[in-house]
């Protein structure tokens, strides 16, 4: 697919977000792909594992609805920034570079994270299904992605994805059945009944609601309004089908990820302890005892596919960030940034991406805190960044101080620095509840406006302080993203509401355009407009 669609003069536009007119099939499948990688299947069984059938809903329905509270923010980003490349490009035309900087920063060391996850995750399924070993594995996913994607970028992204997200929907229709009925049927919930505990058989469990679903609905959001990959297939689709593509992906994500969680409550069921006492290995296990050989090659694609579709994407939102971010505007003098250059730091930004995850993959590294500052940066981010795409009186400091805070006091509460005790606890409830009330809020935001946002917001805050007050800080992951979007809310709105400057949102397409246009003569770019 990659050599039927490259091109000898590669456009470095196209390289970052192929044009913007990408259609509906392609982009609905590339964002459902990009959405469901390895550590997501792995994770829904898991939790389908750990606290019953709700497990993989609690995981997959949030997940899934994430992805459709994006598309109206969608819809504004692209209104306001229609030729960007990176939302932190949007961010330097905002605001200024550290907010830029910020963002940028967060994806490339979130990027990288990723890539080791899925070659960790491919290098054992390697090792597991073939005579070759964990590290000849992961040197063969690593290989395989950086080599369809190098050259043609996005564009080469966003069409493998389409292919592989046809493989994992197909395998997982017939892949789950096949498996329930191996089994045992229907007859494995009345005899593996004794295996659950009272929790894990309350479909409305809130263990399972606290411990997987709330913290998973404010890390879900963060994710998808600050991370690339996600930015990318935005600024990519053609602005007319960003609805359509987005709630397509909804269902495609949930239908899969609930379904392949549903190993992990039928592993429990059965009585199925994981081997070597790894969780992650549940998938892997069920799919080799359950499975003949041609179903288990299938599994494998579905897998592949997976950490495939997502890798991929990791190597192309980090090309556009150098690309862009780093060389487009912060190194080429303005408006002088050479396509052939950028083209060149895009394919090198790739490699040395493929490097890094291979060094840090092969080491078989403990990636959990880096993916919790990861994710605590983007939770700090979510409401400097969509406010600052709809009040004109957001600042360049507004925005840099409530992220650093909010990061600030996140780090110390999610790693259990802080004693809870007494009325600290307390103090740290009260902040998580207006946590509760932003997330809500900013959910309703999209959809109905303002007021109706503020009204959610306020009554979310409300009901829900009763019922938290006084033990939600021994959930030390929820009461951390919940402080994050509090305080960054909180301190971006007091430093802001008093400017009395307003930002004029024309300046953002007046400063952000095609790169490759930009270079040329104005007669060739009035002709490649008319083309």
């Amino acid at each position: 697919m990659s050599a039927f669609i490259g091109k000898k003069n590669e456009n470095a536009d196209g390289y970052m977000t192929a044009g913007n007119k990408i259609g509906f099939g392609v982009s609905a499948a590339s964002m459902t792909a990009t959405w469901i990688w390895a550590s997501s299947m792995y994770a829904s069984a898991t939790s389908g594992y750990t606290y019953g059938i709700s497990g993989p809903i609690h995981y997959g329905l949030w997940g899934a609805l994430m992805i459709l509270f994006i598309y109206p923010f969608g819809r504004r980003i692209r209104k306001v920034a229609p030729k960007a490349h990176t939302l932190a490009e949007v961010m330097r035309a905002r605001h200024g570079k550290s907010s830029q900087l910020m963002l940028a920063g967060s994806n490339v060391v979130g990027s990288v994270i990723s890539l080791t996850s899925n070659f960790i995750a491919g290098g054992a399924l390697v090792a597991l299904l073939s005579p070759f070993n964990f590290q000849q594995g992961i040197v063969a996913v690593a290989a395989g992605v950086l080599l369809y994607t190098l050259w043609s970028g996005f564009r080469a992204s966003v069409l493998t994805d389409f292919a592989q997200v046809v493989a994992m929907l197909g395998a997982v229709v017939i892949i789950i059945p096949v498996v329930f009925f191996a089994a045992g049927g229907p007859g494995m919930f009345e005899s593996g009944a004794a295996n659950l505990s009272a929790e894990q058989s309350n479909f409305f469990s809130s263990e399972a609601f606290l411990n997987q679903g709330a913290p998973y609905i404010a890390a879900v959001l963060a994710y998808a309004i600050g991370n690339q990959t996600i930015a990318q297939r935005l600024f990519a689709v053609r602005e007319d089908l960003i609805k359509k593509t987005f709630v397509t992906a909804t269902i495609g994500y949930g239908a899969t990820v609930i379904g392949i969680g549903m190993l992990g409550v039928m592993a429990l069921y059965l009585g199925i302890n994981p081997a070597e006492g790894d969780l992650n290995n549940l998938i892997p296990q069920m799919a080799s005892t359950y499975l003949g050989p041609i179903l288990l090659g299938v599994f494998f694609i579905m897998i592949l596919g997976s950490l495939s579709s997502t890798a991929d994407s990791d190597l192309s939102a980090l090309s556009a960030i150098m690309m862009a971010d780093v060389y487009g505007q912060n190194v080429a003098r303005k408006g002088k940034a050479s396509p052939k250059t950028m083209l060149l730091i895009g394919r090198i930004s790739m490699v040395v991406a493929t490097a890094a995850g291979l060094y840090f993959a092969s080491g078989r590294m403990n990636i959990l805190d880096l993916l919790v500052f990861v994710g605590a940066l983007w939770g700090a981010l979510v409401f400097p960044v969509l406010a600052s795409f709809y009040w004109k009186k957001v600042t360049n400091k507004a925005f840099t101080v409530s992220v650093l805070a909010a990061l600030a006091v996140f780090i110390p509460v999610r790693f259990g620095w802080i004693s809870m005790d007494g009325a600290t606890g307390y103090v740290f409830d009260a902040i998580s509840v207006v946590g509760i009330g932003v997330v809500l809020g900013l959910m309703a935001f999209g959809f109905f406006g303002l007021r109706p946002a503020l009204g959610v917001g306020l009554a979310g805050a409300v009901l829900s302080a009763p019922f938290v007050m006084g033990f939600l800080h021994d959930y030390e992951v929820l009461t951390g993203s919940l402080v994050a979007y509090a305080i960054s809310t909180v301190l971006c709105y007091l430093m802001s509401f008093r400017n009395k400057e307003e930002f004029d949102f024309a300046l953002i397409q007046q400063r952000i355009g095609d790169y490759d246009q930009r270079s040329m003569q104005p007669a060739e770019a009035a002709a490649a407009a008319r083309s």
